[in-house]
């Protein structure tokens, strides 16, 4: 995960809309890029109502909830989002929306159990709470809860503390797809003998904590258990966040082209 805050303050130039067309997604009357929601507090707030919260109860750890955004379509697949150490704020919210607006059924998970952190103390707080075997469980848990709904195909998608948790959700539940953004992967060996979730991973040179060297190993690690085919790894010439519009480490390009090939990714395992 990030523990440096200017992963997320950002030090130049964000992407700014026209101002009527900005207007007119305010009211609902016009599309955004999603790059433009993401890096205006307001715009994303407003996307973050177009869903609805849902409830699940998980034995050994209570009443969990998930930000639900439903697409026409009943026979869509799911995708489970998992949020960075902020925890379930706008931001997810808004790209959950914009998974549906490409047909899928994305649901927002909560890990932190409604807790959301607004600067890095607060963040390094819920991350540290975090009980894993309890966060196992509550994915496990929506990943079934997911199988129920649409076509039953499931994925995962993580950025940050999320993208970790991506992973960890391929080795608990086994869903038909996984999405790393800069996520960490340290794992052993043995840990990926079960391991059967094809993998799509997004990873900066720049990072100095998800680094190549992490990358590397767990690399290795899939080669001694033969399991080497169930990962894709994309490297950007970029640095940690680079997905996420409001951080100065933000890039454009890449993550445009980071998004575009985790849809095709996810279109490709979960449909049909």
């Amino acid at each position: 995960m990030c523990h440096d805050i200017q992963c997320y303050v950002s030090t130049k130039p964000v992407p700014q809309p026209d101002p009527e067309i900005r207007r007119l997604f305010l009211k609902g009357l016009a599309a955004l890029p999603l790059a433009y929601v993401l890096a205006d507090i307001e715009l994303a707030a407003a996307a973050a109502h177009g869903g609805e919260t849902v409830s699940l109860e998980v034995p050994g750890v209570g009443t969990v909830q998930g930000y639900l955004a439903d697409p026409d379509q009943p026979d869509a697949p799911t995708v489970l989002l998992i949020h960075e150490w902020w925890g379930l704020n706008d931001h997810i919210k808004a790209v959950a929306q914009e998974f549906k607006s490409k047909g899928f059924r994305a649901l927002a998970v909560d890990l932190f159990k409604g807790s959301v952190a607004t600067d890095r103390e607060g963040a390094m707080k819920q991350t540290r709470g975090l009980v894993a075997t309890e966060a196992r469980a509550t994915m496990e848990a929506w990943v079934a809860w997911a199988r129920g709904l649409g076509n039953g195909k499931v994925g995962t998608c993580g950025w940050c503390f999320g993208g970790g948790w991506s992973l960890q959700t391929a080795l608990a539940a086994a869903p038909d797809a996984s999405v790393i953004y800069y996520g960490s992967v340290k794992v052993e060996a043995q840990d990926l003998v079960r391991l059967s979730t094809p993998l799509l991973g997004h990873f900066g040179t720049l990072d100095k904590g998800i680094n190549p060297q992490m990358i590397g190993a767990f690399e290795k690690h899939l080669r001694t258990v033969g399991k080497e085919d169930l990962m894709t790894t994309h490297w950007y010439t970029a640095d940690h966040a680079f997905a996420n519009p409001t951080g100065g480490r933000y890039d454009e390009d890449d993550a445009a082209l980071a998004w575009a090939r985790t849809l095709t990714f996810l279109e490709s395992h979960l449909r049909g």
